[in-house]
């Protein structure tokens, strides 16, 4: 079999076409080949452009027959990675944000209760007149924004892991 039947083949397999799918597609492309050969028709001429580049062929076939989806257009392949870009970007801006604010503890809230002498009672109060008690009022939600952020930035990694995979191999040099 010949060596652009055989990529074909590995693409379809890299695709997902059913194993007996693939085997008469490749058998069928072989004839096809084999008949042009015997004709005088060089493979340029029967396949057009894609006897350049097997794996752009066998995908565009496998998409033709209906058995995997349409490659999409150069354009949506473009927008892709952008907004995967910026939601990346807010995601890791958000973390860092969570972060300093957590580390700096801002704002701050100070209490201050003060306590009324009960009437009666002569002399100092034990603990003192006022109570001072300070914290950090946002920290509850500076930790739900941590634990988001986080959260968005995995879905992001899982977003490019996808992305990569579905990426068309690359032509070889």
């Amino acid at each position: 079999m010949s060596e652009f039947v055989e990529r074909c083949r590995r693409e379809w397999r890299r695709l997902g076409v059913p194993d007996p799918i693939a085997d008469e597609m490749a058998a069928d492309l072989a004839s096809d080949l084999r008949e042009a050969e015997a004709d005088g028709v060089s493979a340029e001429e029967l396949l057009g452009s894609g006897a350049f580049d097997p794996a752009s062929f066998a995908a565009a076939w496998a998409s033709e027959r209906g058995l995997v989806a349409r490659p999409p257009s150069d354009g949506a392949r473009r927008r892709k990675p952008l907004s995967l870009v910026a939601f990346t970007a807010t995601s890791a801006i958000a973390l860092l944000v969570a972060g300093v604010l957590l580390l700096t503890g801002e704002p701050k809230l100070t209490l201050r209760a003060r306590v009324s002498r009960p009437p009666g009672l002569v002399g100092p109060l034990p603990g003192g007149a006022a109570h001072v008690h300070s914290t950090s009022a946002s920290a509850p939600v500076e930790w739900i924004f941590l634990v988001l952020a986080i959260v968005a930035l995995g879905f992001a990694a899982r977003l490019w892991a996808g992305w990569r995979r579905s990426q068309p191999p690359a032509a070889p040099a």
